[in-house]
């Protein structure tokens, strides 16, 4: 018998078909489901620990920052482990770190180990959330915006079944168990769906995809390459600017909705009574969900900054209006909805735009450095509080918010763009130059 024919194959170099990294991508979403709850469901916790405690919001609303911080900044470092080791390891970590963190969430009794649990919990859903975009990214290039949208929709809208059932928790055996179960449960799935994902860097090349319009570079740059790159600062200030406004919605909708006193208001759309802040919540979480696919699917079509010029307006327009009308509960309900829905496609739209701009071979490494500009807007959110302790008024913050993504927007149109355009075109010529040159060297060699 000839040994080449019982050799064993690779599996990075069996052929898949056209469906396979949709399963993939499925994956991805489930466990970025599965880490949700832990920045859109912490809101749901801080008046219950401050009652407990007496410990202020302000000083509570440290962990969330310190939780994001860890969350965005080592996206990086994940990315590059990732790039290099495959998604598998990384992910299997991080579903060990979240429900590690939410347990030690539910035995915190004072604010420094409430801070740590948070830093832990921020670590591993920064490994979850970095491995699962950056491969969306791989898996899709030909549709970025859709991959990266529906992989991030799971993040988005992945804690809308459960805000009901942790909210109930809290109420019946108090936030500790909630903690506690919930912690473990999303844990271990997402440990468990680790071991079916692979590497797109080996899989890829089996598989054939469709060409697309839209500008992408055909260079892939290196991490250190992108940090010297002026467009993609432009493009890290954006993501601050809007992801600022978001997250302080994020973390401050139940006190928002407890000083407009309106929280346990009863609200009543399509046949659906709820109190106004539980409703709030449930049509947050899935328009913030449904919006990252829409608008990236939306960017395929017709380009990133153009979609990013409709979303970042609506935003501001939404932001400035919760303000002045959301002391109605039907208002704050449906304009908080129009907020989320309004901001969850940054999440889309950068890492695509990133993707498209420096390329796919270190896509997870370079999404990771621009997904930490979300850890810088983070540290804005206790300022929130802070300004409105010393104003006793939100105006000063919802003003600053829509201000922000008003000027994001106009940059996403008159500053990126052009920007962007220039870049693309200047790679491709020097790729084109060098190209010709490697011609004329080997015709040389061989005359």
């Amino acid at each position: 018998m000839n040994p080449q024919t019982t050799a064993p194959v690779a599996s990075a170099d069996i052929p898949r078909g056209p469906m396979f990294r949709w399963g993939q991508l499925l994956i991805g979403v489930l466990c970025m489901a599965m880490i949700a709850n832990l920045q859109y469901g912490w809101t749901l916790f801080v008046n219950p620990i401050s009652d407990k405690y007496g410990w202020s919001r302000a000083a509570i609303q440290i962990a969330f920052t310190i939780f994001v911080l860890t969350e965005t900044w080592l996206v990086p470092v994940e990315g590059y482990l990732v790039d290099k080791f495959g998604p598998r390891p990384v992910v299997l970590g991080g579903g060990l770190l979240c429900g590690l963190g939410w347990v030690m969430n539910s035995y915190a009794d004072s604010l420094t180990l409430l801070y740590i649990a948070a830093a832990v919990s921020g670590l591993g859903a920064g490994a979850v959330y970095g491995t699962c975009v950056g491969n969306a990214l791989k898996w899709f290039p030909d549709r970025r915006g859709l991959a990266a949208g529906i992989t991030a929709a799971g993040f988005g809208a992945g804690s809308a079944l459960t805000i009901l059932p942790i909210t109930a928790m809290i109420k019946s055996s108090g936030y500790e168990s909630a903690f506690f179960y919930f912690g473990i449960g999303q844990g271990v799935i997402v440990m468990l769906a680790a071991l079916a994902l692979l590497d797109p860097n080996k899989v890829m090349k089996t598989l054939k995809t469709a060409a697309t319009s839209l500008q992408q570079s055909r260079r892939d740059y290196a991490p250190t390459e992108v940090l010297r790159k002026p467009v993609f600062w432009v493009m890290y200030l954006m993501f601050v600017m809007v992801a600022a406004g978001g997250l302080m919605a994020t973390a401050q909708l139940a006190p928002i909705a407890k000083d407009f006193k309106i929280a346990d208001v009863p609200v009543s759309i399509m046949g659906l009574a709820l109190p106004a802040l539980t409703f709030a919540m449930a049509i947050d979480r899935v328009l913030n969900g449904l919006t990252r696919p829409f608008f990236g699917w939306v960017s395929d079509k017709i380009g990133r900054e153009q979609t990013m010029f409709v979303a970042f307006a609506v935003e501001a327009a939404s932001i400035y209006g919760l303000y002045h009308l959301g002391h109605n509960p039907l208002a704050f309900v449906l304009l908080t909805g129009l907020v989320f829905f309004a901001w969850g496609e940054i999440y889309s739209l950068f890492p695509s735009t990133c993707a498209d701009t420096f390329g796919s071979k270190f896509a997870a490494s370079n999404a990771g450095m621009l997904y930490t500009a979300k850890g810088t807007a983070s540290l804005l959110v206790p300022l929130s509080s802070v300004l409105v302790t010393s104003s006793g008024s939100w105006e000063t913050v919802f003003t600053v918010a829509a201000v922000m993504n008003a000027v994001a927007a106009l940059m996403a149109w008159f500053v990126l763009r052009p920007m962007r355009r220039t870049f693309i075109e200047r790679a491709r010529q020097q790729g084109a130059a060098l190209e010709a040159k490697d011609a004329k060297s080997y015709a040389g060699g061989t005359a």
